[in-house]
């Protein structure tokens, strides 16, 4: 007999996966058999997986391992990973996630109707896949950051990912004691079970060495075997070798398990933990004390004497050392209580599989359990001649060698197991059979059986699962199965149920899905309402329910409260009508007949079914009845007490009773068409369809109506009713009626239902009013019109609760009805010959199918059901992996090192300053570049691209040189001219060269160099004409060819090098020219919208021709060429190289010991004004200095006379509106504002603005140019005029302030420029060009004499207004760094309160960045580093993902160009499962992505596709329409050049 007591905890469920066995049963299979589950591998299969060849030569090389089968494999759409994210999971964790669900699911229980809590013990190996594979290939930038990985790859995150995925609110405790961590935390789990802080707990381990297909070297005296076996307890026991698995069992106290009626598979009767300590001879060796102390603790707190133990789970190593010390430490335990010898087997789980590592304790512990379920012991494998450090014979102990019937003589089996870690942390437990239990309880005769997934595949492989299972378990009984699908699974959408009676019937069923008795559905939404329909008189027959009163307790119990009760109203038993003796029946059903008792009985059986559904969960949210339907709807909304509505309904039925008899008639016309017929004597008594109506009435009357009828035709038919309810033949017993309702106290109803007086909602004062229920008595039953308000809400699912299906057919009948909407009956139809049961049963199963809540364990509380093991979910693993990096890759990966650093906002707003600098870099000569094509030399006319040419020639480059001209001509071979100011020329230029199959490779622009000392640069003012010209050689000619050279789909990769002068000033004395810096706007964007462009800039100062100097020049230029650099802007002076730099300073609050730069009633005039960051600062100077302010805005401004007119006409919404009322607000702080409109580019309006100013204000103060026009466009879709209209307001603009301000003496004149003029930016070619040159225009003009100091500031981007930024689609990680207002005004204060210290720095440019601008120019150097054909397979990983994360259905390719582009989408974003309606940004591409994406299908398809086609061609169906409309364009092109030739060829010579 089995000693239970409360510290005995039950083994409730089993899960795992090990060597050769997918799961537990084929783990039990293998023990059982005596299999060795370790693979031998060849060399072959070695070599492939990258072992070397002289690893393999090498004598000591064991090519072999105990392999776990599909580690690659996974779900994760099961549990809601992205692709990426399962990918870089440590496999272990995701096998172990697995497990852990089917564990659960294996004892019969969901996490989400499990009101306990459920704990998680665990601990993993190493993870050997992040070292291996991972690591050496990861970049933050491509995967999810370093964070992510962490949270990935950290063993830390083993049980709280599994609680997190599973909803396990227990404690989630990861444990790490090497080679014991799964026993010790099978030990604390029951150890917090038995503390009670966790109801359940999973207790397990898991260990995956990766890479898996590899062997090991064997080193003598270690703990490696030398052929691959382990021979545990053996003489010729040399070591084990490594295995991967993985084990989890549940666990539960044992009386709260034999109280749930769970599966019991074995006892925990005690457990202990201990560590070695020190003394033994090393950290790692094993210790007898150690060992023999922990098995003798366990015995003690198991209360079992060591005899009655009799199978051990050793840890069995087979070493020479540990063996004989394990047995020495089992003996001396043991000989604490027993001197008996020989009587317990011994045996270890590595002589079949080696080492599990953190798996191992948990693995001999599942083989013990399984040979205790089964009786058998399993044999111990390799197991010859006994060690003779071991003396068996004097030991309590012998090596189990085969499978053994385990005989108990009487006594429950018990057996010990072990597990010891390196580090010396020891475990053991004692185990004992499961204690028989009673059978089950009694069933109901029919079974619901249901299944649900997440996919309709794994629906059906679940479905297939099962019925195999019940196939091969045909004893196992199916009210437990029923009990344990409803009870123990996941509602997952995906649903199928069946009603059967045995197990034969389900696995015939189960085996055919098509079958009328399976039913299938996917759940829209879950909890759907429900709604009651309770029919009238009519729906009762003798027997009606009958079943369920035999069956259902609460279902009998309400019916017989009800008998009671009405017993001195009807003064008979309704019991002995509604379920008669079969003699009585004929009686009985004359009986029900009668209106006395059918409106009693109908109430009687309804309000039963009512409360059977609440009671399993199935409560309405709305209800209706017919007639005297309606009272069951009013007594369970709470209008009625059950007393009540039965003694109202019994006297409703008698007084009806009384009266004389009548008919009622169905006509199948609507009751309009029928009205005009009536007489007096006739009523509508119910409209229950719109089509159709009843008459009712005195026979006599009724049949002339009948009469009348069929002479038109209109067949009608008589009901089967006693009177003519709801006429005026009801009228004699109104009063009366009247008077026995206000004896009842009614309540307003706290369930909506309908009125059958009204046809739409009951209202509280209907519901309490005696005269309602008199008017239902008599008026008619407006069915049609209620059941239309229910029907309105299509998401419900009605429910026809009462006898037969005569509302069900009225409402599938209605035209409101919608066929998907769901209507049901409870009870069978009197002609169905269907079981009760069985009928109440569909529809359970039909309510959950459509996605009702059912409370099961309610559905089962009469029962006494057990919980079995059944098939767990069929997950649908697909290949998550990270494959390892080739030899290549490693060597790769070794050269480069790429920052991890993350880019985020500095906080403190005193560091976010840089100002310019330069840095001396030599050209590195080991990045010599080499690559086919032809180079493209635009020649200036200096002389300088002639030597190129030739210098470059000598070394076998192909250049094409293009000189400016009128228009586009060839000249010669290889030279060409173009129009500079014509798009068109470059065009045709480019045309003419794919035309000839010469394909630049390289651009080098020369047109905008310039004389050194040119009158242009000795000017003192710059005017605008002067700039507009410099822009035809500089700005648009590199603008145009990069735009001609990117629609050609041709062009693979290239880079383009701007040689020119005078942009930077390098060392100090530097002469500028401003107009040419607009280069430097394309020259910092190309390279960002065109993935195959780059695009440096090389500052020079020209040498004088024929000099040593020149020659040295040419020769610097040569090598710059010709060698791969990261660097985009380059400058030479003499013979030093520089590359550009920032430095960042620190920006105090400066005391100024001169003139204030802020003054007390100042006056300010601020170019864009009336913009965002214009208002904001003059709400600073006007809060803070009382400022006069001249706000100056491009666009019409109301007149101050008509501002007060301009608020009264206008909503506080209308922007005008909003900066009147600001502009009010400042002028009562005690500022002084003038606005006015004026165009900043307009001399003329500007002086005129100014003048104004001064006549009003005085002197001006300081100058603020905040104006701009912001306007985003891709250089591809950049034109001419586009370009112009923004440089008017920047550049215009400050060359007009310049001549106006030029005898004024300001305390200073601020430009608001951006530090797009440094990063480049998507679309902001043209921006950044204007502000570049506002930069140089700053820092020409300190070389100059000044009357008060010009300041340029290259700002972050502003985040004045969230909305209006994140409508510009600002990229969330720059938002992120975006300056919020109040940093915004803090800046502009330091910046203002520092221009004398800006003087020390010799400078008059500074760079306000929030995050470090090293870092982000650093950052986009590397993303120019990384392009190149082989960079664009960087996302590529020939493992994808499936899982679908976008919202529309799959549609697959149509053809070859469709699976073309998918390939290329796959490559990029790591999704397999694409559609070609599948939105690219959907998928997770962006625009960096975008640009690779065109680089791809340019190379494909060699068409023309550029970056704006990204944003409006997003799908693959989109694209591949694009495609092949150019390929036809170019087909009809070719055939008319084709008909062209042939008509040249027959024209006369």
């Amino acid at each position: 007999m089995n000693d239970i007591n409360d510290l005995d905890i039950a083994i409730i469920g089993l899960s795992g996966r090990f060597p050769q066995a997918k799961n537990i049963d084929s783990f039990w299979k293998n023990i059982k058999n005596g299999v060795e589950s370790i693979h031998f591998f060849s060399e072959e299969e070695l070599l492939e997986e990258g072992i070397s060849s002289n690893l393999l030569k090498n004598p000591n090389y064991v090519k072999a391992k105990a392999v776990l089968a599909d580690v690659e494999m996974f779900d994760a759409n099961f549990f809601g990973f992205s692709s990426k994210e399962a990918k870089l999971i440590d496999p272990q964790q995701r096998l172990f996630l697995e497990s852990a669900w089917e564990v659960i699911e294996s004892a019969g229980y969901d996490p989400e109707k499990y009101s306990g809590s459920i704990g998680v013990y665990a601990g993993t190996s190493s993870n050997t896949y992040l070292l291996n594979n991972i690591y050496p290939k990861f970049d933050a930038e491509d995967f999810a950051g370093i964070y992510q990985l962490m949270l990935s790859s950290n063993k830390d995150f083993l049980p709280t990912r599994v609680s997190y995925k599973l909803n396990l609110k227990g404690p989630a405790v990861n444990v790490q004691t090497a080679c014991s961590t799964s026993l010790v935390a099978v030990h604390i789990a029951c150890q917090s079970l038995l503390n009670g802080e966790c109801d359940m707990a999973l207790a397990g381990g898991v260990s995956i060495s990766i890479p898996q297909k590899t062997g090991y070297l064997y080193s003598e005296g270690m703990i490696a075997s030398p052929d691959g076996h382990c021979r545990a307890f053996d003489a010729k026991a040399e070591g084990t070798l490594g295995s991967s698995g993985l084990g989890i069992v549940l666990l539960k106290r044992l009386e709260d398990a034999i109280a749930d009626k769970d599966c019991i598979h074995a006892v925990i009767k005690g457990s202990a933990i201990n560590n070695d300590g020190s003394v033994k001879v090393g950290f790692t060796a094993p210790s007898t004390e150690g060992q023999a102390a922990v098995i003798a603790q366990a015995q003690a707190v198991a209360e079992v004497d060591a005899e009655s133990i009799t199978y051990i789970e050793a840890h069995g190593t087979g070493t020479k050392l540990g063996d004989p010390i394990e047995i020495a430490a089992l003996t001396k335990a043991f000989r604490k209580s027993t001197d008996k010898k020989q009587f317990c087997a011994v045996g270890s789980l590595k002589t079949n599989m080696g080492h599990l590592d953190a798996a191992a304790g948990v693995g001999g512990l599942l083989k013990t359990v399984l040979a205790l379920k089964h009786k058998v012991i399993p044999p111990s494998l390799h197991f010859e001649e006994p060690s003779p450090n071991i003396d068996f014979a004097n030991s309590p102990f012998y090596v189990n060698t085969a499978l053994s019937e385990w005989n108990s003589n009487g006594n429950p089996r018990r057996a010990g197991v072990s597990s010891f870690g390196i580090g010396g942390t020891n475990a053991h437990v004692i185990l004992e059979e499961a204690p028989p239990l009673p059978a089950s309880g009694d069933s109901r005769k029919q079974h619901l059986l249901l299944i649900s997934a997440k996919t309709i595949s794994a629906l059906e492989q679940a479905t297939a699962n099962l019925g195999k299972y019940l196939q091969e378990n045909p004893d196992t009984n199916l009210a437990d199965v029923a009990y344990t699908l409803s009870c123990g699974r996941r509602n997952f959408v995906h649903r199928r149920m069946l009603v059967c009676q045995s197990t034969e019937d389900a696995v015939t069923v189960l085996g055919d899905v098509d079958s009328q008795n399976i039913f299938t559905n996917t759940v829209g939404a879950t909890d759907k309402p429900v709604v009651f329909m309770f029919p009238g008189q009519g729906s009762q027959y003798v027997n009606m329910a009958l079943e369920l009163y035999e069956t259902e307790s609460l279902f009998r119990e309400q019916v017989d409260f009800c008998a009671e009760i009405l017993k001195p109203e009807l003064e008979l038993d309704l019991r002995q009508i509604l379920y008669p003796q079969p003699e009585k029946i004929q009686v009985a059903e004359q009986q029900l007949q009668q209106t006395a008792i059918a409106q009693v009985a109908i109430f009687v059986v309804e309000y039963a079914l009512a409360k059977l559904w609440q009671s399993w969960g199935v409560s309405p949210q709305a209800m209706i009845g017919h007639s005297i339907g309606e009272y069951v709807a009013a007594t369970l909304a709470g209008v009625f007490s059950l007393e009540a509505a039965l003694c109202l309904v019994a006297a409703r039925g008698k007084m009806m009773q009384q009266l004389p008899g009548g008919t009622m008639l169905s006509i199948p016309v609507s009751a309009e068409e029928v009205k005009p017929l009536l007489t007096a004597e006739i009523s509508i008594a119910a409209i229950n369809e719109p089509s159709r109506c009843v008459a009712s009435g005195s026979t006599e009357a009724i049949e002339i109506l009948e009469s009348k009828l069929a002479s038109q035709s209109i067949e009608c038919r008589r009901l089967h009713t006693s009177h003519g309810f709801h006429s005026q033949m009801m009228e004699p017993i109104l009063d009366k009626f009247k008077q026995r309702v206000e004896q009842e106290s009614l309540k307003a109803p706290q369930i909506p239902y309908i009125s059958n007086l009204t046809g739409d909602w009951i209202t509280e004062a209907q519901a309490k009013d005696a005269n309602y229920w008199v008017q239902h008595l008599r008026q008619t039953v407006l069915f049609a019109q209620g059941i239309e308000n229910i029907l309105s809400n299509p998401e419900q699912v009605l429910l026809e609760v009462g006898p037969g299906r005569t509302l069900t057919s009225l409402t599938k009948r209605h035209p409101a009805h919608n066929k998907e909407q769901l209507v049901l009956t409870s009870v069978r139809h009197p002609k169905e010959d269907k079981s009760d049961i069985a009928c109440l049963l569909t529809t359970v199963g039909n309510l959950w199918l459509a996605g009702v809540n059912v409370d099961w364990l309610a559905f089962y509380s009469q029962e006494e059901r057990y919980r079995v093991p059944l098939p767990t979910y069929p997950f649908e693993r697909q290949r998550y992996w990270i494959s390892p990096p080739t030899l290549e890759e490693k060597v790769k990966s070794k050269k480069q090192e790429i920052s991890k650093q993350e880019i985020s906002k500095t906080s403190d707003i005193s560091q976010w300053f840089y100002v310019p600098s330069w840095k001396r870099v030599p050209l590195a000569p080991s990045q010599l570049k080499k690559s086919p094509g032809h180079i493209l030399l635009f020649v200036d006319e200096y002389g300088l691209g002639e030597k190129l040419t030739v210098q470059l020639t000598q070394m076998d480059e192909k250049v094409i040189c293009v000189q400016v001209g009128d228009s586009f001509t060839k000249q010669s071979e290889g030279v060409y001219t173009v129009n500079p100011q014509q798009a068109d020329d470059y065009n045709t230029l480019v045309n003419e060269l794919v035309k000839l199959d010469i394909i630049p490779k390289q651009v080098i622009h020369l047109w905008s160099l310039t004389k050194e000392n040119s009158e242009a640069s000795l000017r003192v003012n710059l005017d605008y004409e002067v700039f507009d010209k410099a822009q035809d050689l500089g700005f648009y000619s590199l603008l145009f060819i990069v735009q001609a050279l990117g629609k050609q789909a041709s062009v693979d990769t290239c880079e383009f090098s701007v040689i020119s002068n005078k942009l930077f000033d390098v060392i100090g004395e530097d002469e500028l020219s401003p107009e040419k810096t607009t280069l430097l706007g394309p020259i910092r964007t190309i390279y960002q919208e065109y993935f195959n462009f780059n695009c440096r800039c090389i500052d020079v100062i020209l040498p004088q021709s024929e000099t040593r100097k020149e020659k040295i020049f040419i020769d610097n230029l040569i090598a710059e060429l010709t060698t791969a650099s990261n660097e985009q802007i380059i400058a030479y002076r003499g013979k030093s190289r520089w590359i550009e730099s920032f430095e960042s300073f620190t920006l105090q609050p400066q005391v100024n010991s001169g003139k204030q730069n802020l003054k007390q009633q100042g006056t300010y005039l601020i170019t864009g004004g009336l913009g965002n960051i214009g208002m904001l600062l003059a709400e600073y100077l006007a809060k803070n200095f009382s400022a006069n302010l001249i706000l100056i805005g491009r666009s019409t401004f109301p007149d101050r006379d008509s501002w007060s007119e301009w608020l009264d006409k206008h909503n506080e919404q209308d922007t005008i509106s909003r900066k009147i009322r600001k502009f009010k607000e400042l002028e009562a702080l005690g500022a002084k504002i003038l606005v006015e409109s004026a165009d900043v580019s307009n001399l003329q309006e500007m002086q005129s603005v100014i003048e104004k100013a001064e006549n009003k204000f005085g002197v001006i103060n300081g100058v603020i140019h905040a104006a701009a026009v912001v306007e985003d466009s891709p250089i591809e879709k950049t034109s001419k005029a586009e370009c112009k209209q923004q440089f008017l307001s920047k550049v215009s603009g400050v060359l007009v302030l310049e001549k106006l301000l030029a005898n004024k003496n300001l305390d200073f004149c601020l430009l608001m420029s951006s530090l797009l003029s440094i990063l480049g930016g998507l679309g902001f070619v043209t921006y950044g060009a204007s502000n570049s040159f506002l930069d140089s225009f700053v820092n020409a003009r300190s070389h100059k004499e000044n009357n008060f100091p010009w300041i340029t500031v290259n700002w972050d981007d502003w985040e004045v207004d969230k909305e209006e930024t994140q409508n510009q689609g600002l990229d969330k990680k720059l938002r992120t760094l975006a300056i919020n207002p109040e940093e915004g005004i803090k800046a502009f204060e330091l910046i203002l309160s520092g221009i004398n210290f800006l003087s020390g720095l010799n400078t008059n440019q500074i760079v306000v960045s929030t995050s470090d601008l090293e870092l982000r120019v650093n950052k986009l150097a590397k993303c120019n580093s990384l392009k190149g054909k082989n960079n664009l397979e960087k996302y590529s990983d020939s493992q994808a993902s499936n899982q679908r994360n976008v919202t529309n259905a799959y549609v697959p390719p149509r053809n070859e160009i469709d699976e073309k582009i998918i390939e290329i989408f796959q490559s990029l974003l790591g999704n397999t499962n694409i559609g070609i309606n599948d939105d690219f940004f959907e998928l997770g591409g962006d625009s960096l992505i975008g640009t690779m994406l065109i680089a791809k299908v340019k190379q494909e398809f060699k068409i023309n596709i550029n970056l704006s086609d990204v944003f409006n061609l997003t799908t693959v169906a989109q694209i591949s329409e694009h495609i092949t409309n150019q390929q036809q364009s170019s087909q009809n092109d070719l055939k008319r050049i084709s008909e062209i030739l042939e008509i040249v060829d027959i024209m006369p010579d």
